[in-house]
């Protein structure tokens, strides 16, 4: 893909009201050719997570966003798994309690209290769809994980979600007391996002255009059920 200053960019709706996603995805595409725009600048509604996988997930956020604004669209599922726990929260991190990120964290220390050091092992998995219109049949997929391990109390104030739970063993500290460049070059997230940065580097063509005429060329019988993947 040329990104030279006389080609326009390529603009890319991400499926996510999240303030900390939004962020690292900007920071990564914005510098990589591509104009990356929030859901919530179009009005998008989101619809139910009902998938059983990251995956699934990331695949009916992306083509809810590619089918209510005419871009192409991102989007991505990501959780923490926890070894002592089954893999859980998984899927269910970002509601894991219900009541948002404070209490998320609350509950994971508690389910954590009595278990030993050695057995605080634990992930954070990332999985990004990248979609060219609702209807694409080859979605690309990026999936990377991020190990480490579950701290006895929250440490660090950046970051979000279960990043101050999170041990990062190679700079000795918590997620949440990474800057910026830190989390990008090791998170899950951001080795993801290199991925897909490339996977789309090699095979995003379809241009605005051709995404608004895909959709427009929909009928309402022709269109996709999100719920369904």
């Amino acid at each position: 893909m040329n990104t030279d200053a006389t080609t326009p960019k390529q603009k890319v709706v991400l499926a996510s009201g999240n303030a900390g996603k939004l962020r690292e995805f900007f920071e990564i595409l914005g510098n990589a050719g591509f104009e990356v725009v929030a859901q919530s600048d179009y009005d998008v509604t989101d619809v139910p997570e009902t998938g059983l996988t990251f995956v699934e997930n990331a695949i009916i956020k992306a083509r809810n966003a590619a089918q209510q604004t005419g871009l192409p669209a991102l989007a991505d599922d990501s959780g923490i798994e926890v070894d002592a726990l089954n893999g859980q929260p998984g899927i269910y991190s970002a509601r894991y309690s219900g009541e948002g990120n404070a209490a998320n964290n609350q509950k994971l220390l508690e389910e954590m209290k009595d278990v030993p050091d050695e057995k605080r092992t634990a992930r954070f998995r990332c999985c990004i769809v990248f979609m060219r219109h609702a209807e694409d049949p080859s979605p690309l997929i990026a999936d990377a994980s991020w190990e480490g391990t579950i701290l006895k109390e929250l440490s660090g104030k950046n970051g979000f979600g279960y990043d101050p739970l999170f041990y990062v063993p190679l700079f000795g500290k918590s997620a949440a007391e990474l800057n910026a460049d830190e989390k990008n070059s090791v998170s899950h997230r951001g080795k993801a996002l290199a991925i897909m940065l490339q996977l789309m580097k090699d095979n995003v063509s379809l241009s605005v255009e051709d995404s608004l005429s895909v959709k427009d060329s929909l009928t309402a019988e022709d269109s996709l059920n999100v719920e369904d993947s």
